[in-house]
């Protein structure tokens, strides 16, 4: 509970301050917030594909007292051409949904991330199996089927080369005509 506390109470002395622009650097945004009260830290996140604020930042004082003074005095002013937009700084969200992905520990997932692998790779390891084992089955059902052949095929010879065979067979099929 103490620790949402100070978060709460840390919120009141940090400022969000948008609008800035492109040639305002946290000197800056420093040099003309000072004027209020002592200033604990001053923050302009980058934009990561240009390496230049986006914009906007984040101004901490170590009174809230100061911090409101600040937000009632340069809401509206203008600083560099730009108009600037003071008000108190919401908490942080973190990306990665409501908790955010960063709301608990990194290890935190290790146990079901591993489980995860261990599942991914037993799947593998019985995709693996399937598969050798109807690729055996293609083998020896194309053996069956060679065998087959070649039976029926010397059977054929067999008849062909005994003349009792032939006779026999020529009996039955006449036989079989009438």
């Amino acid at each position: 509970m103490a620790a949402v506390q100070q978060q709460q109470a840390m919120q009141k002395n940090t400022l969000y301050v948008g609008g800035l622009a492109d040639e305002v650097n946290e000197s800056i945004l420093h040099a003309a917030f000072i004027p209020f009260g002592d200033i604990k830290d001053v923050k302009t996140p980058l934009d990561q594909a240009n390496q230049k604020h986006r914009s906007f930042g984040f101004v901490t004082f170590l009174e809230r007292e100061d911090a409101s003074a600040a937000m009632d005095n340069m809401d509206g002013a203008e600083l560099y051409g730009r108009v600037l937009t003071v008000n108190y700084a919401l908490p942080e969200k973190i990306k990665g949904g409501e908790q955010g992905w960063a709301a608990h520990p990194l290890w935190a997932d290790a146990d079901t991330w591993f489980e995860r692998q261990q599942q991914e790779k037993e799947m593998l390891k019985i995709q693996a199996e399937n598969k050798a084992a109807m690729e055996t089955a293609e083998e020896l059902h194309r053996k069956k089927l060679a065998e087959d052949r070649q039976g029926e095929m010397e059977e054929d010879t067999d008849i062909k080369d005994d003349p009792m065979a032939r006779a026999e067979a020529d009996a039955l099929n006449h036989d079989n005509a009438q």
